[in-house]
């Protein structure tokens, strides 16, 4: 029986952002190049941190850990909402749904906690320096890379084993552009309450610690700078602007939806293109202009490039 009520809804209907027919072409140039940027943008700071030895270090290592989950997170739905703008059909698979808010869970806890791990590298780089290298080991380094995406896993899982088991046998309309949790399980055919608690505690109140507890790792931190001689002090606000910038664009969106899941639908809508697509185009360039180290090695990359061509 439980089979038969799964089995009565095969697809969902994803209602897009706009019914507009100018917009949704104006939005499919706009997010065509958008997705474009994200994806080269993100690959270029991936491919100079592991060509230049002088990135060679933890926190480029975490960065570029950092870029493939955003190309990874920019994909899950980006495409399907791009090619949904020209299409007179907007319908995802049962299996499509599930998966996409798997992927969504599982790429957002995992870059939640990365950011955890790149505020602990910045913690110890300039509270500890002279222990920096042996605390922060490249060992050490994979170990925080694999932990982040292990608690994306179990972040993910522990709504996901409860949502696959909904019956969902009559509203199949989904008003966004990709399955989200919160608006998904509001169609199955039972009571959902419990559920939704679980996933305002799950989800909404794990970036609410995430972002409290980075808020007083960097505040610790900038209060150690102020310490610091004014060219260590310049130098290491330059970086910490750039990761207090990432973790407030991507922190922000993802609290005030899931702690706030009853919100409008256009508010949501915007702060879900935000967090999905901005927040990843966003951090290859705050990451690449705001830091010395990135735009010199591209410099260097660049020039190289220019001098193997000119040889031919």
């Amino acid at each position: 029986m439980e089979k038969q009520n799964h089995s009565m809804v095969s697809e969902f209907i994803l209602l897009g952002l706009t019914e507009s027919h100018e917009l949704q072409i104006v939005f499919f140039l706009f997010f065509s190049v958008i997705y474009m940027s994200i994806m080269s943008g993100n690959l270029i700071i991936i491919f100079v941190v592991k060509m230049d030895p002088q990135l060679h270090y933890p926190m480029y290592f975490l960065l570029a850990n950092l870029s493939f989950i955003d190309m990874s997170l920019a994909s899950f739905a980006t495409p399907k909402m791009i090619y949904d703008l020209i299409s007179e059909y907007k319908t995802i698979s049962y299996e499509g749904c599930m998966t996409q808010m798997f992927f969504l869970h599982l790429l957002g806890g995992s870059e939640m906690m990365l950011l955890v791990a790149m505020a602990i590298d910045r913690y110890v780089a300039i509270c500890k320096p002279l222990h920096y290298k042996n605390i922060l080991s490249h060992c050490v380094c994979i170990r925080l890379a694999l932990l982040s995406w292990t608690m994306g896993f179990v972040h993910t899982m522990s709504q996901m084993v409860f949502t696959v088991t909904l019956p969902f046998c009559g509203p199949n309309v989904v008003d966004s552009f990709f399955c989200d949790l919160p608006r998904v399980i509001k169609l199955a055919c039972t009571d959902t309450y419990i559920l939704e608690l679980l996933v305002i505690a799950n989800s909404g109140l794990l970036s609410l610690f995430c972002f409290v507890f980075l808020f007083i790792s960097y505040s610790i931190i900038l209060i150690t700078v102020w310490h610091c001689s004014s060219r260590e002090s310049s130098k290491a606000l330059s970086t910490l602007s750039a990761h207090i910038t990432v973790v407030v664009l991507f922190f922000g969106p993802c609290i005030f939806i899931y702690l706030w899941p009853f919100s409008s639908d256009s508010i949501d809508k915007i702060l879900s293109v935000f967090y999905t697509i901005f927040t990843p185009l966003l951090n290859p360039v705050i990451y690449t202009f705001r830091n010395k180290d990135m735009k010199k090695a591209l410099r260097k990359l660049k020039s190289k490039y220019v001098n193997s061509r000119s040889t031919f």
